[in-house]
């Protein structure tokens, strides 16, 4: 068994022994050196006063790992030879650094002193501690650093200077062999010899200044020594047959002080031996994703190609994209064989210009105002749903024509309730593996409907949207995406204003909320809604709606202004709310219970009944037929008393096995509240509706109300055709619309006898 990872500790003296002679390598995918020079001061500081300055985390190297991460000598590196390699090959490897290379490139700078400027500098610098300040405990004057010019290169060269001004080069320390002791008996006698000297003249004041600095060579001498031998630097080596793979999914996870290491340039480094340049080609490819502030997308479009290659996106799945790179995978029978994802580096240029079109299409569909509203990057509800959700996309365009349009409403449902749930708020990488698969199972198989939409169904009635203050959020953008869904209309113009002028703003303005409304919150998502910069200031301008409403409703009408309103999901009652004069605390909370009904409403109504891309009519017939069906479900129950076993046999077993199903997909499900006949026909769909109330056993329960069993039938018919074409084409023919409306009249005329 390997053993993968064994924490050790090593010296100081050891430690810088090991960097000048190149035992330290850093991979092509870290960073490069950019610690300023008060950064490699401050360490020092913290290594002198004996303070813990964190782990490293090595890799156990060989020639192949050296290779396949295109390994470079630390920065500044000499090997003694006067050459500053930048090849490994012109040191002695032996560790690969993963975690700590700008804290071990910092000592070799300091305690090696290589004639190397720091990055974006012109000169070298030297560091230096003042032993008499650092004997005084003065700690933050103790601890220095100069530029190498001729002033200074003169004290670098004369240790009589040196100890004169009590300046310790940090370079002793890394010189090795007899530097450090043969440094420190030379002040130490240097200021002995002070101190006979002023005895010698009397001067009285200078032999106490002697002696003291004599007795602080020999305690700083006794402390140096000590410190070089004995402190300790902890670290902890990763075994050097560990898969890479596996060292990939450990460095992701790193904490490092500074920038975060990104897997891509993990990725990129084990690329550049194969001959691709992904840094190069991610250049090329940025633009088309610009509309999306973040600084992961290049990382997306290597999750996007193992999605759609191998369905999970992980960094040590990335690690497979590598063109002929073997993963291990089981087979059905439970037997281990290899296979190779990406054949070569053709194959993964094909993949990445995939990847890179698929994120390009998925934003643009995502930001589109009629399909799913995020008209800007800041009202993306998820940055990190973009693989998944553009991988899905690639995975629905690859169906048969006539099963996309259906594939497609069920990413949309996917979309939303993971908006409304916070699903990528989390374990992102994982989540993402699940949904994928979990989407096309559902496209696949239309009884394999992911639980996450039940939940979404169950928990979306109790949001706080009072709470969500904070643009940015899922839910908060969310909302706001709904809005403009909702073809939100100018409130001066009546018309859909353009999408890049909009933002979110204040419909009881912020201004007058500290005086007016008692200081309560008005940034909630329920007091804003899209609006021009314009109309915010021409039409609020930081007045009450009880000021601005009736200019507008005077200017207009008062059902023009209602309509305008209700695009904004500001019902009739809201408004009404908001016309109040006084305009106090109670009518803003007033207002805001309202709207948040009203926005739950339509959450319901556009999401979770997913009437979100049908006509304005089309939509107000799903609701009729929505409205019959539940009026038919009443009158049956009422007419078989609530009595189960008055249903048809063959309908009762149906409904039992739906109820199980639910059962399965939702543990929050409990099977008890569906015991009464009523509570059981929420299960039944509209045909089976129809045979309760026509069959032989059945009918002359009914007959007193609907009369004709054939014209039941035929009405039956009429509805469903109408309810079908809603749901599966989204759309209608006007027969079809016409017969289903008269179906819908008929029904409400004999269900309100």
């Amino acid at each position: 068994m390997i053993d993968a990872q064994k924490p050790d500790h090593v010296s100081l003296n050891t430690l810088i022994g090991r960097l000048k002679e190149g035992r330290f390598v850093i991979p092509d995918f870290q960073r490069e050196f950019e610690w300023r020079p008060w950064d490699i001061n401050d360490l020092m500081r913290s290594i002198f006063l004996d303070y813990y300055i964190g782990s490293l985390l090595l890799w156990k190297g060989k020639k192949e790992n050296f290779n396949a991460l295109s390994c470079e000598v630390v920065y500044g590196f000499d090997n003694t030879t006067g050459e500053h390699s930048w090849n490994y090959g012109k040191g002695n490897p032996e560790h690969i650094v993963l975690d700590g290379q700008q804290r071990l490139t910092a000592l070799y700078y300091a305690f090696v002193a290589p004639n190397v400027p720091l990055p974006d500098r012109a000169n070298c610098a030297v560091y230096y501690m003042h032993v008499d300040k650092f004997m005084d405990e003065q700690y933050d004057k103790a601890f220095q650093y100069d530029w190498l010019s001729r002033r200074f290169s003169k004290i670098i060269d004369n240790r009589d200077v040196q100890y004169t001004q009590h300046i310790f080069p940090l370079s002793v320390i890394g010189a090795g062999r007899y530097d450090l002791p043969n440094w420190l008996q030379g002040y130490d006698a240097y200021w002995r010899n002070m101190a006979s000297t002023a005895e010698s003249s009397g001067d009285i004041d200078a032999l106490a200044k002697a002696r003291k600095h004599a007795k602080n060579a020999e305690q700083f001498g006794e402390y140096i020594t000590g410190l070089a031998e004995q402190y300790q630097i902890a670290y902890i080596e990763l075994d050097k047959d560990l898969a890479i793979d596996k060292v990939c999914d450990i460095f992701t996870k790193i904490n490092s002080t500074g920038t975060p290491l990104s897997v891509f340039d993990l990725i990129n480094a084990l690329l550049k031996p194969k001959g691709l340049q992904l840094k190069h080609m991610w250049r090329d490819a940025a633009s088309r994703l610009e509309f999306v502030d973040t600084g992961k997308m290049n990382v997306y479009v290597l999750q996007v190609m193992s999605i759609l290659c191998q369905s999970y996106c992980s960094p040590k799945y990335l690690y497979y994209l590598l063109p002929g790179q073997e993963k291990q995978v089981r087979t059905a029978d439970g037997e281990l064989e290899k296979e190779i994802l990406v054949p070569d580096t053709a194959d993964f240029n094909k993949r990445w210009d995939v990847a890179v079109t698929a994120l390009e299409n998925g934003i643009n569909l995502l930001k589109h105002p009629q399909e799913f509203g995020a008209i800007s990057s800041q009202y993306l509800p998820y940055v990190s749903i973009l693989p998944v959700f553009s991988a899905l996309q690639v995975a629905c365009r690859d169906l048969p024509a006539n099963q996309r349009l259906d594939a497609q409403r069920k990413i949309r449902h996917w979309y939303w309730a993971s908006v409304f749930t916070n699903r990528y708020s989390g374990s992102v990488e994982s989540t993402s593996a699940r949904d994928f698969i979990g989407v096309q199972a559902w496209v696949a198989d239309d009884d394999a409907e992911p639980s996450m939409l039940q939940e979404f169904q169950d928990r979306f009635r109790k949001l706080d949207l009072q709470k969500e203050a904070k643009k940015g959020s899922s839910v908060y953008n969310g909302i706001f995406n709904l809005l403009v869904l909702q073809g939100a209309r100018d409130w001066m113009t009546g018309i859909v204003p353009q999408h890049g002028d909009l933002d979110d703003h204040h419909i009881v303005p912020s201004s007058r909320a500290a005086d007016e409304l008692d200081g309560i919150n008005v940034h909630t998502i329920l007091n804003r809604t899209p609006l021009s910069v314009e109309t915010n200031r021409h039409v609020i301008s930081d007045r009450l709606p009880n000021e601005y409403l009736p200019e507008l409703i005077t200017n207009s009408s008062e059902g023009q202004v209602r309509a305008i309103l209700e695009s904004h999901f500001i019902s009739p009652k809201a408004q009404e709310i908001l016309l109040r004069d006084p305009f106090g605390p109670d009518d803003y909370e007033a207002f805001i219970a309202e709207r948040q009904r009203t926005i739950l409403e339509a959450i319901e109504s556009l999401l979770i009944k997913e009437r979100m891309d049908l006509s304005p009519l089309l939509r107000e017939l799903d609701q009729e037929v929505e409205k019959t069906e539940l009026a038919l479900r009443q009158i049956i129950g009422t007419t078989l008393g609530n009595k189960v076993d008055q249903l048809p046999t063959h309908i009762a077993q149906k409904l039992d096995e739906s109820i199980r199903r639910a059962a399965k997909k939702n543990a929050a499900f409990d099977v008890e509240n569906y015991s009464q006949l009523t509570a059981r026909l929420n299960f039944a769909d509209l045909r089976e509706l129809q045979v309760i109330i026509t069959s032989k056993a059945t009918w002359a329960q009914f007959e007193p109300r609907f009369a004709n069993k054939e014209t039941v039938n035929i009405k039956f018919d009429q509805l469903a055709e109408l309810r079908n074409g809603i749901r599966h084409s989204r759309a209608v023919d006007e027969i079809t619309r016409k017969e289903g409306e008269a179906a819908i009249l008929w029904f409400e005329q004999v269900l309100s006898k």
